[in-house]
């Protein structure tokens, strides 16, 4: 990305950051008319909103800018409309998971819990509540977030095919989630039932769909908007197998993610799916899902997991989507290439 390119970039995540904060800023001026509990939900939900590297909102800038748009009033609301939606399918995916904390800190559950027990509720009680207004915090994201699109200015056909984007992004995310929910109480699903699950959780909602959604509100023709799609599916699918690989395998002063949750959990992953499939699984399969696994019996199973092959296995699947996807750049105008060959790279390194 050239040093312009860079700044314009830059100056587009402010103005995102800035449509949030107006945002939240009126919701919460609405809120205390409803009294304490709703201004608290929204305090709590802005909390949730902040600090992340608006990552779906540098895919619709990278893709709108690089194909000329200029509009920023309109490219930023489109931006944070998948901004905003991100922060409401974490906040319900930290329900589903019963987390209550991200990254360390309380979540939107963990903090109206733990608001709750501090003023002597039961734990039972409290997490109720605390599960409760994740619940309804997520919901209000999730239908505040396309108003975003509606006040971004666009009109016409372009305005209809931005919330049509929108709103597969949202179906497709949801039918991921459901699946997720689905492989992790049946039996051990295959290596494609994982990534399938996977592109639809967060693959179509954090790169098909907003790189699709820049394009759009450029006036890019047809072929460039498919290819971006295509670009984002086989991109999706690398970024979330590199994921997996860093959730075990990770250096957690690096990624911020511990390397032992995973295997705690016993997450259905690409590299669990995998290793079902070789000797290897009877010697990993009675730790896997153990809350009180220790780092040393962690180590053990990393090292089962390198000489069964699921972690060579995984870095083939890399290899090959970031290959498919790098296969999608050749179509595109060569700013835009240039761009997402960078964000190829960017995403690949994570995991060496």
């Amino acid at each position: 990305m050239t040093e312009e390119a860079a700044t314009v970039a830059h100056i587009d995540l402010a103005l995102v950051d800035e449509c949030l904060e107006r945002f939240f800023t009126v919701s919460s001026a609405r809120a205390q008319a409803f009294g304490r509990p709703s201004e608290e939900l929204w305090r709590v939900l802005r909390k949730a909103s902040m600090g992340g590297k608006r990552f779906r909102p540098r895919m619709v800038l990278t893709s709108y800018t690089a194909l000329g748009g200029q509009d920023v009033h309109a490219a930023s609301h489109v931006a944070a409309a998948y901004e905003l939606l991100h922060t409401a399918l974490v906040v319900h995916d930290d329900v589903i998971d019963r987390d209550w904390s991200r990254r360390g800190r309380p979540n939107v559950a963990g903090s109206f819990r733990d608001n709750a027990t501090t003023g002597g509720l039961p734990l039972p009680t409290a997490e109720h509540r605390g599960t409760s207004a994740a619940v309804i915090a997520g919901d209000l994201a999730l239908a505040a977030a396309p108003r975003f699109i509606e006040a971004s200015g666009v009109t016409g056909d372009r305005r209809s095919r931005l919330l049509d984007l929108f709103d597969d992004a949202v179906f497709a995310s949801a039918a991921g989630e459901m699946a997720d929910v689905d492989l992790a109480l049946g039996v051990m699903p295959t290596v494609a039932e994982v990534l399938q699950m996977e592109r639809a959780k967060t693959s179509v909602y954090s790169f098909e769909a907003p790189l699709q959604s820049g394009a759009v509100l450029a006036g890019a023709p047809e072929p460039v908007v498919a290819s971006l799609g295509a670009f984002g599916r086989e991109i999706g699918i690398a970024y979330q197998i590199v994921d997996d690989l860093l959730g075990v395998f990770g250096n957690e002063g690096s990624t911020g993610k511990t390397a032992i949750g995973d295997l705690r959990e016993g997450k259905r992953t690409m590299l669990i799916a995998y290793a079902a499939t070789t000797d290897c699984w009877p010697d990993l399969a009675p730790y896997l899902g153990d809350p009180d696994l220790t780092e040393e019996r962690a180590a053990g199973l990393r090292a089962l997991l390198v000489e069964c092959g699921a972690r060579d296995a995984a870095l083939d699947h890399i290899r090959e989507h970031t290959a498919l996807a790098r296969a999608e750049l050749a179509g595109l105008p060569y700013e835009l290439g240039a761009r997402l060959e960078g964000l190829v790279t960017e995403l690949v390194e994570r995991v060496r």
